[in-house]
């Protein structure tokens, strides 16, 4: 015959029960979301864990100034260290907002902001050097920021896209990512046709010959970033296709200015046009 269980026995027995019955639940819930069941979040909760949230880069300032005054050392780089904040406080933002938004939050949340708190300080930057110096010019091409590839680098489980969803399909890295279901990325310039003066007619013709050239450019080096996904280590776009390009843009700016200087004033600080971003 059994012996009955005093009071707080039972009541012991049934909270221990209780745990683990909640315990297992939870285990189960999370099991599934993770095996993509349909539900809540199903397979896109699941990139989502696995991606990582991209890096924020952009051109550098610091290095694209001419000679800083005495005088105005102290300002430029207090807002260099901003420029450096800036990008911090983004990539912070960038962690802590995975998964939110549609498939532009990223360029309208974060992206977008930050180029504009990015001309603002390159401008200040720009006028403390012309207060006893030579203003820079073109500097404002240095403000937009990229998204670079997340995940875990080399083989990364998913990246995140422009537009700030987890896409398990996108290689991680620079093309250094599994090469299954990548896309090729897109490699973007700053305009150069807009940051023009006015140009003389008898350089029409040679002006126009080289901006058409660096379209064709841009189209040669994204058709090699498509031939090329899933080659190479990290910095093989950056050292194969980004480095090129921009010794290309160079030349092809420089002929441009050279071309309107002959008979009219040169442009000058052109030269800051001439690199590009990759978003693979």
């Amino acid at each position: 015959m059994s012996r009955a269980l005093p009071q707080y026995n039972k009541r012991r027995v049934a909270i221990v029960g209780g745990a683990a019955a909640l315990a297992l639940t939870g285990a189960v819930v999370v099991n599934s979301a993770l095996a993509g069941e349909p539900g809540r979040g199903g397979a896109a909760d699941a990139r989502t864990l696995a991606a990582g949230p991209g890096t924020i880069t952009c051109p550098d300032v610091a290095s694209r100034l001419p000679a800083v005054p005495a005088s105005a050392k102290a300002e430029v780089d207090r807002n260099l260290a901003l420029l450096k904040t800036q990008i911090d406080e983004a990539n912070t933002r960038l962690v802590k907002t995975v998964g939110q938004g549609g498939p532009d939050f990223v360029q309208n949340a974060i992206l977008g902001p930050l180029k504009d708190k990015r001309v603002s300080t390159i401008d200040r930057i720009a006028l403390a050097i012309g207060r006893k110096g030579t203003k820079p010019q073109g500097l404002d091409a240095l403000a937009g920021c990229a998204l670079g590839t997340g995940g875990t680098g080399a083989g990364g489980a998913a990246t995140r896209t422009p537009g700030g969803q987890g896409n398990a399909g996108n290689a991680g890295g620079n093309g250094s990512g599994t090469a299954g279901n990548t896309g090729p990325g897109t490699i973007t310039c700053p305009d150069v046709a807009s940051r023009l003066p006015a140009v003389p007619p008898s350089a029409k013709a040679e002006v126009d010959r080289n901006l058409a050239l660096l379209k064709t450019q841009i189209d040669e080096a994204n058709t090699r970033l498509a031939k090329t996904v899933g080659q190479g280590g990290p910095h093989f776009v950056q050292n194969a296709i980004l480095g090129p390009l921009k010794d290309k843009r160079v030349s092809t700016i420089d002929r441009i200015a050279l071309a309107i200087g002959r008979k009219g004033t040169r442009p000058q600080g052109l030269d800051a046009l001439a690199a590009c971003t990759s978003n693979r």
